[in-house]
């Protein structure tokens, strides 16, 4: 049963946010609302039409937009401006007021410069906007938003929240969020929170994420500076109330109460390891430069990077900055314009160039490449061949192949029970499992991964970052693209930031959010971890508020930088 027993409603002009992990339920009740899908059992009304009455199918459908993930499973337009039309059109709605609807509903958005535009040419995030476009030109009532902000970078994402906060303002929309995001969760006055089709939680914001450890049994986190709440009250065993939970300032407030009157526990205090990585370089770019087109601009300018044996790398930047250009030639799919791109070869002791020919099979042996969304590169008819599809075309012999198969599955929490099955019965999780598994079959030195938490709830997330993790201390080099500023901060050594195709920065996490660095003019958001420590820095000066893992920030307010325990 996709959704078992649900009983809720949402007043009008209302924001509900519906959480849940991969698979609870939550999009199936959104497509219900919409009548994308129908009620086997129960009532549903929609603004007082019931549901069930054939005659109001039309009438609920013209009161309800919703905007998905994916824009491009919406945009069905050859132009920016068809593509607004179509759905007013649909709703037999006569010219010249269609005309006047999409010119309207454009200008709102910010694309009106790009009406007669293809919807391809668009960055993602504008093609997110233009989603949003087509359901505005049809004056609906009721918007549902399903994970429409985890394809979008930061910049992007606070755009688009920031048009439908404008349009619960302008219009009066009620609106209808399915988010992963915690921090999203909290721009809506209730929250309902699905396992397994059932509602487990409804409440405010504060009301639902106080009851931490039950909101982490259903896989989700809290907001960072929640947590960093938790964790303070924790190490100096305070019980924190429903109304601690109430925003970020009441947190910190409490933070700084929990530390000035009472007395940290001693004997919870760690110390941070430091990791030590190798100095050898298994990736090089040197000036890479990349066109796609003879007369248009370069994608790529002048990118020079290394990558070391055991070193994490994450690639960050906004949508159109040349991030899939760049992970697109560390394998050999793109060959560089100018510049080169070199792979070590431990065997024969040397560095292999992706711009000779005989050279691409014994680089693709070296660096194995997913890209975002991975599960949709799966087609064989049984796991086990889509796992050992890789290693067969490398060379390897039927038993190699087997072996591999079997040693990828534990570092990405799998068994070999699953060999046998399908991948089109398996859920969304677990298809991006077997890809990344696929990938790790072919045992290559380096890994290049493509946003590869990308659509997942928190505990997903949490799995992916920590096989990551464990491929690093195994001595696996990773080249990690990623939108989430705060997981890119905290689980890199090294991190670059392209800025419409140029190398902006390259260096540590620790020196790119530094005082003094210009992060924003990379158009970056500054992780949420660290926002909060800035407020709280305000009242206890000791704080580093560089830091990006809460249980550590935690261990820093609490303890301090000098070894005295408490203030």
């Amino acid at each position: 049963v996709a959704v078992d027993h649900a009983s809720l409603s949402v007043e009008k002009g209302g924001y509900l946010a519906i959480l849940g992990r991969n698979g609870s339920g939550k999009s199936t009740l959104a497509k219900m609302i919409n009548l994308l899908e129908v009620p086997d059992k129960g009532k549903l009304s929609v603004f007082e039409l019931e549901a069930d009455k054939d005659e109001n199918f039309w009438k609920i459908r013209s009161h309800c937009g919703m905007v998905f993930q994916n824009p491009d499973n919406q945009i069905v337009g050859t132009t920016v401006e068809e593509d607004v039309a179509f759905g007013p059109e649909n709703l037999s709605v006569p010219l010249p007021e269609l005309a006047q609807r999409v010119e309207k509903a454009l200008g709102y958005v910010g694309l009106l410069e790009k009406a007669e535009k293809q919807p391809s040419s668009l960055s993602g995030g504008q093609k997110q906007k233009l989603a949003i476009a087509g359901v505005l030109a049809m004056e609906p009532q009721l918007l549902i938003l399903d994970e429409s902000t985890s394809m979008l970078d930061p910049k992007a994402r606070d755009e688009f929240l920031h048009l439908v906060r404008r349009m619960r303002q302008d219009k009066k929309i009620t609106v209808i969020h399915i988010t992963h995001d915690m921090h999203e969760a909290y721009l809506a006055e209730r929250v309902i929170v699905l396992e397994k089709g059932k509602m487990r939680l409804m409440g405010t914001p504060s009301e639902v994420f106080s009851q931490v450890e039950t909101i982490r049994s259903l896989g989700l986190e809290l907001p960072k500076w929640a947590d960093l709440l938790y964790e303070v009250a924790s190490l100096c065993n305070v019980t924190t109330e429903q109304s601690d939970f109430t925003s970020e300032e009441t947190a910190v407030k409490k933070i700084c109460e929990i530390v000035k009157t009472k007395k940290a526990d001693p004997e919870k205090r760690k110390e941070t390891p430091v990791r030590e990585v190798s100095d050898q370089v298994v990736l090089r770019v040197s000036n890479l430069s990349h066109r796609y087109e003879k007369n248009e601009k370069n994608a790529l300018s002048n990118v020079s990077f290394d990558v070391r044996k055991g070193e994490i790398v994450t690639v960050i930047g906004h949508s159109g900055s040349g991030k899939t250009t760049l992970i697109s030639h560390l394998n050999g799919i793109l060959r560089p314009l100018e510049g080169s791109v070199e792979v070590w070869n431990e065997e024969e002791k040397k560095y292999l160039s992706t711009d000779k020919n005989k050279e691409i099979k014994q680089i693709r042996r070296h660096v194995g490449l997913l890209f975002q969304y991975p599960e949709y590169q799966l087609f064989e008819e049984t796991v086990e061949k889509d796992i050992q599809f890789g290693p067969k075309k490398m060379g390897y012999d039927e038993e190699t192949c087997k072996r591999l198969c079997k040693e990828s599955l534990p570092l990405v929490g799998l068994t070999e029970d699953i060999l046998k099955r399908s991948p089109f019965e398996l859920s969304g999780g677990q298809k991006r499992r077997v890809a990344f598994a696929g990938i790790l079959a072919m045992d290559p030195d380096v890994l290049i991964l493509d946003e590869p938490a990308a659509g997942l709830d928190p505990a997903g997330q949490k799995e992916i970052f920590g096989y990551i993790e464990t491929l690093r201390e195994r001595g696996k080099s990773i080249v990690l693209v990623s939108h989430d500023m705060d997981e890119a901060a905290r689980i890199a050594d090294r991190v670059l930031v392209l800025k419409k195709g140029e190398q902006a920065f390259f260096g540590k996490p620790k020196d790119l959010f530094s005082e003094g660095s210009d992060y924003i003019s990379m158009r970056l958001d500054r992780p949420c971890l660290m926002h909060t420590l800035h407020e709280l820095k305000k009242e206890l000066p000791y704080v580093d508020e560089v830091l990006f893992d809460v249980k550590e920030a935690a261990q820093s307010v609490v303890y301090g930088n000098d070894g005295e325990v408490g203030i």
